[in-house]
């Protein structure tokens, strides 16, 4: 149905539009195939005889409420001008019943991350204001997406840090919060980044907008807790996408909102996921102080967090190569795992199960050159994993790549890495697996790394997704 440049291949027209299910099985098509929401959108469009704006909300896989929803948390909506639309508003528009005035549409436009065109208003788009869509100029259309894909995530961030900054909810309201973050968060253990951070941010503005006064303590606290849970996540998928410097700002408004809730063990958690950053992309001596301070944080106190940050410092001490420090964390990380009893549930982004205390000890064994401890590791964490997950498989086979390439098995290791690489979901491929597949190459000894085998590998891993 959809080709390698993501368009429909067997567009079919008809006069009356095609029923829900038709759009949503051509967005998971798209997802699937690693095809960009603006071009899912342009697909459903055409195929499914809707119109474009109803299409772009389609291609993200948002409820009419979800998209109202986060149309209300961009800064700017509610102003003189540009309505705080319902659901009932934005379903109008998508009908063609009703126009929204120009400065909805750039709103719309910047939601979306798409022009006025984009979203079938062609008659609006001279009169949408400029400051709502602050257009790049002397740009590739690539470059226009990825600037106002930036932008999007700037000004959604920099609303959340006002709200920290200022700082009657009723319990009921809480607990569907509650509900729809860990809904979320059990979502992000399998959904791609891409798709993913949309959901994110439609709950963000959900709780944003009811922490922008500011509430009674405990209720708060409670706001505070969810705010951190979806910004670490954001930071996280934003780093897997390679939008390194996005990521870092996300990750200190998540620490912010922790430190907010006075909820210690949450602050902990989030500086040892934060220290992924720096332990991926340097410098790596900020991922060993990020995951000391989590575990001081934990105060000794046995817990999932607490073995967390051990295993991610001991997988920082390793990669600097200190081995002494790196065996100790991670003994001491098997003992805090073991005596916490359980890491959580196998299905939530915030928990510690078994297979991923595994993950940091393969990663850590790994890193130095232990391979047959290693190899126990990964294959430990590899039975656990169930069919439906997200890219932890995939990192654990890389691993033993690795250690196949410090054996001096160099053709064996490229083969591996390239055969775990190719079978990966195209939206899965994303930078910080490329990252952990070219350090198979940078394993092998020099002597090798210019034949056959490395050479392939090298090759697989420079071409553009749709060529693989």
């Amino acid at each position: 149905m959809i080709n390698q440049e993501g368009r429909i291949v067997d567009s079919v027209q008809t006069s009356k539009p095609h029923g829900p299910a038709c759009a949503k099985a051509l967005r998971r098509e798209g997802e699937e195939a690693g095809i960009p929401p603006q071009q899912i959108a342009l697909n459903i469009h055409r195929h499914c005889g809707v119109s474009l704006l109803r299409a772009q909300r389609v291609a993200r896989g948002l409820s009419l409420e979800e998209a109202a929803a986060a149309l209300r948390a961009l800064p700017g909506a509610g102003s003189r001008g540009a309505p705080k639309p319902t659901r009932f508003q934005l379903g109008n528009w998508e009908s063609g019943e009703h126009t929204p005035r120009p400065i909805t549409v750039g709103l719309l436009c910047r939601l979306y991350g798409c022009s006025a065109k984009g979203l079938g208003f062609q008659d609006t788009a001279a009169h949408v204001p400029a400051a709502t869509l602050a257009p790049a100029t002397g740009t590739t259309p690539e470059e226009d997406e990825e600037s106002t894909f930036d932008r999007h995530f700037d000004l959604a961030r920099r609303a959340v840090d006002r709200t920290l900054a200022a700082s009657t909810v009723s319990a009921e309201q809480l607990d569907l919060l509650d509900e729809q973050v860990l809904e979320a968060r059990q979502q992000y253990v399998y959904t791609p980044p891409a798709p993913m951070l949309t959901i994110l941010l439609t709950h963000l503005g959900e709780v944003n907008n009811l922490a922008a006064d500011r509430q009674p303590a405990l209720v708060q606290v409670r706001l505070s807790e969810l705010t951190a849970m979806l910004s670490t996540l954001i930071a996280d998928g934003l780093m897997k996408l390679g939008r390194l410097s996005q990521s870092r700002y996300w990750y200190s408004t998540a620490r912010a909102a922790a430190d907010d809730s006075g909820n210690s063990e949450l602050r902990a958690r989030v500086r040892a996921q934060a220290a992924m950053l720096p332990f991926y992309y340097g410098p790596v001596e900020t991922a060993v102080a990020l995951t000391r301070e989590a575990r001081m944080l934990c105060h000794g106190r046995p817990s999932a967090t607490g073995a967390f940050a051990a295993a991610a410092e001991a997988r920082a001490h390793a990669k600097l190569g200190n081995e002494e420090a790196a065996l100790t964390a991670i003994t001491h990380a098997a003992r805090v795992f073991e005596q916490s009893g359980s890491g959580g549930q196998d299905n939530d982004a915030f928990s510690f199960p078994e297979r991923r205390f595994h993950l940091y000890e393969s990663g850590t064994y790994t890193a130095l050159g232990r391979t047959r401890q290693a190899r126990r590791a990964q294959t430990q964490a590899l039975a656990l994993y169930p069919a439906k997950t997200g890219i932890d498989p995939a990192l654990l086979l890389l691993e033993g790549a690795i250690c196949l390439a410090k054996d001096r098995s160099p053709a064996e290791a490229c083969e591996m890495a390239g055969s775990t690489y190719l079978r990966m979901a195209a939206a899965h491929r994303t930078s910080i697996v490329d990252e952990r597949a070219r350090d198979v190459l940078t394993a092998l000894p020099p002597a090798v790394r210019q034949s056959r085998s490395a050479r392939d590998l090298n090759q697989l891993l420079a071409l553009p997704p749709g060529e693989m």
